[in-house]
């Protein structure tokens, strides 16, 4: 608590407490020493002595702040790219309203814990495309995401090598030596038709660069809605369904360090997501000065522990002989 944002109903109900104790206090004390006939001088120099300084470490305990003062403050953040698959499969609806309704909605939740961080925004199918480099600016990400759909990218299929690859390469050509950490979100259902994906993998491993794979769907799955109908499978002539694959998701995020996570019917870890990227190690990327303000509380507290140490060492008799 301090004085230059108190809490006044606080301040006046501890006040108001300390007062009536400190009342009962004064009249036993006044009571007792009068029936011993000790003088009235001595009583009020130690009854003033001792509400002085309790006044004092009341004022103290309140944390009273008097002006302003500048303090430099270090900002530490990291680099976090969001790879978003928006193949069609990301339409189907077992996780309602649908995957990718659902994936834009927790990616506004999860940014906002990362206010001092730089976040960008890869959205892929069969290939990968940077819909927003690392910023620090939420306002924009925020836009980005809401304009998240499938008809951003083609929709040939999905490749997992894609995203990967282009913030491996946006990483290496930003080094930015202060920043410690640097990692990937992969969001997918998991379904990977691209090329094999070995060699980007080792890569990021090399780099220290982290993927952190967030699978959704479910193992049933669902149809995925085309306009009035369902996208029909080319060999069978029935609906295709898609359904949640975590094999590729689960070996990317184990050989570069990562972890897998997933949204499904069972199991809701994107909370889990949010506290392994907070662990990670950020880097200084810059200071500023702030205004804060000053605390005095030392002062009031030096002050009342003098006034009590010279109450306790005085020759100040309460009882004459």
């Amino acid at each position: 608590m301090i004085w230059a944002y108190p809490d006044f109903r606080l301040i006046v109900i501890l006040g108001a407490v300390f007062v009536l104790l400190y009342l009962f206090y004064i009249s036993r004390f006044w009571r007792i020493n009068r029936r011993l006939k000790v003088e009235k001088r001595r009583l009020l120099t130690k009854l003033f002595l001792r509400s002085l300084y309790f006044i004092l470490f009341l004022i103290a305990f309140a944390g009273p702040s008097i002006g302003t003062s500048t303090k430099e403050v270090k900002e530490e953040g990291k680099d976090i790219f969001l790879a978003v698959d928006l193949s069609q499969s990301m339409n189907a609806t077992d996780i309602g309203p649908s995957r990718l309704q659902r994936i834009k909605f927790e990616l506004k939740e999860l940014i906002k814990s990362f206010p001092s961080d730089r976040i960008g925004l890869i959205i892929f199918s069969s290939e990968a495309y940077m819909q927003c480099p690392l910023t620090f600016d939420q306002n924009v990400l925020q836009l980005y995401i809401d304009g998240l759909n499938t008809g951003l990218v083609p929709n040939a299929g999905t490749d997992l090598s894609g995203p990967l690859r282009m913030a491996f390469d946006r990483f290496s050509n930003d080094p930015s030596p202060e920043v410690k950490s640097k990692s990937v979100v992969l969001i997918s259902d998991g379904e990977d038709f691209g090329e094999d994906y070995e060699s980007v993998i080792s890569s990021l491993a090399d780099a220290g660069i982290k993927v952190y794979s967030l699978g959704i769907g479910t193992e049933s799955g669902s149809p995925i809605p085309r306009g009035n109908g369902v996208v029909i499978d080319p060999n069978t002539g029935k609906p295709a369904e898609s359904k949640l694959d975590r094999t590729s998701l689960q070996r990317i995020a184990v050989e570069t360090g990562g972890q897998y996570f997933e949204i499904s019917d069972q199991t809701q870890e994107i909370s889990n997501l949010v506290a392994n990227l907070e662990q990670l190690k950020g880097g200084t990327i810059g200071t500023r000065q702030v205004e804060t303000s000053s605390n005095k509380y030392f002062y009031f507290l030096l002050a009342g522990l003098v006034l009590s140490i010279i109450d306790m060492i005085l020759p100040i008799k309460t009882i004459k002989l």
